[in-house]
């Protein structure tokens, strides 16, 4: 792990060195877009060619079948569907609270105006096959769409080289409400949910997590279909102090580590042996760490321990990184909350570890990452709903705010716009 210190600024810096764009990003921008096209030109040729090169599967049919989900609810271990029926529960009681409600205001006399709330008509989930299979992600990206109302939801995932999808997978879709299941991925599913095929219709917006492909095309169809967000690799940022348990902490910054080596963790404290005790700590439990190679990778060429010179350069040091998950592993933490500025999801206390929030608090954990928590939000009802304004002015409102209206409009040089009101405001 590298330790850094020094003021804010120096820190902020040596982090921000690091950062740099994948030398052969313009290269897949490239392929990308090739394979975008293609699939608008082609639609279901394309996409089971595409599936036929990256992943070794020829499809005769683009859809999952009844047949495979029912099969998928016989295989599954009965102690795996009663947790993801547990985690459905928390998820559905959390995000209920954010269900928005219009509002109608009548400002004045002869004036009304409000806002209603109207869910998206048809949304696609992206679900990634492989090591990066996570049922728990298909209900924190489904649950919310339907408790927004969303008409229609449909799944796109790889198919599995030995045609057996992950079971969970499939179960986890059916309990949270997906419509329909199309065995596709890569950035040919996420053309194909944009633009559609002669199987696949259009989507109004794309959620889920995905490879640098899968990422890519997210961010090249954007416009076209909305999309959650541009999601970087996890990230997990520790405020501790003296006297905090070294081995909880080591666990949770592996507990991020082990995503991908790329995963960032960093653990900011003013205790220097603190820090050292959480380091010698990382390395003793990667020992035992199934996916060692990866977490410890990780751990080497991101891992921080940050070294600050009070609480409150603590604070300003994480806001300033934004991370997806803080942990503010103090035992007062409630009380240090309103020093948070940026984060994606907040953990407060040293009993309360990220995992519980990926799995079961109810929280989401589809969350901002790569200091994008400045200005973005974990993923939530509100993602999958428009706001539709709309005002009404009667003839004598009219004709109060006619001058008004038409000063602004000949000053912005619109005499189109001061004619249209100057007409009503003329007619007796």
């Amino acid at each position: 792990m590298t330790w850094l210190t020094g003021s804010v600024s120096e820190i902020l810096d040596a982090i921000m060195l690091e950062e740099k764009e994948p030398k052969d990003q313009a290269a897949l921008d490239n392929n990308v877009s090739a394979i975008i096209q293609e699939v608008r030109t082609l639609g279901d040729q394309a996409v089971k060619e595409y599936t036929e090169e990256f992943d070794g599967v020829t499809l005769d049919d683009l859809i999952v079948s009844e047949d495979i989900i029912t099969e998928a609810f016989e295989r599954i271990e009965p102690e795996v569907q009663q947790a993801l029926e547990c985690a459905k529960e928390n998820i559905l009681s959390y995000h209920t609270h954010q269900l928005e409600q219009g509002f109608i205001d009548f400002p004045q006399t002869g004036v009304m105006r409000g806002q209603k709330i109207v869910p998206l008509t048809r949304v696609g989930v992206y679900v990634p096959g492989g090591t990066a299979s996570y049922p728990s992600s298909v209900l924190m990206n489904v649950l919310p769409a339907k408790i927004a109302g969303v008409k229609e939801i449909v799944m796109f995932t790889p198919p599995p080289k030995d045609g057996v999808f992950n079971a969970a997978i499939l179960v986890a879709a059916r309990l949270a409400g997906v419509d329909t299941i199309y065995q596709v991925g890569g950035a040919q599913a996420i053309a194909a949910a944009a633009y559609g095929t002669q199987t696949i219709r259009p989507v109004d917006k794309i959620v889920g997590p995905g490879n640098r492909f899968v990422a890519t095309a997210k961010k090249q169809v954007f416009g076209k279909v909305g999309i959650d967000m541009i999601a970087g690799p996890s990230e997990i940022g520790i405020l501790a102090q003296a006297g905090a348990n070294p081995a909880y902490l080591a666990a949770d910054l592996l507990s991020q580590a082990e995503h991908d080596t790329f995963a960032r963790a960093f653990l900011v404290t003013d205790s220097k042996e603190l820090g050292e005790a959480v380091e010698k700590e990382v390395f003793a439990q990667l020992q035992t760490l199934p996916r060692k190679e990866i977490a410890q990778q990780a751990i080497v060429e991101q891992g921080k321990i940050i070294l600050a010179s009070s609480v409150s350069e603590m604070f300003t040091l994480m806001n300033a990184l934004a991370p997806e998950h803080l942990e503010i592993a103090f035992e007062d933490a409630m009380s240090y909350l309103d020093q948070v500025e940026n984060a994606g999801s907040v953990f407060l206390g040293p009993f309360t570890s990220e995992p519980i929030g990926d799995y079961l608090a109810g929280t989401n954990h589809v969350l901002p990452t790569s200091g994008t928590a400045r200005f973005a939000s974990a993923l939530g009802v509100h993602d999958f709903v428009k706001r539709i304004q709309y005002v009404s002015y009667t003839k004598e409102a009219v004709q109060q705010a006619s001058q008004a209206i038409q000063v602004l409009a000949n000053k912005e040089g619109l005499a189109g716009h001061a004619r249209a009101v100057a007409m009503r405001e003329e007619q007796k």
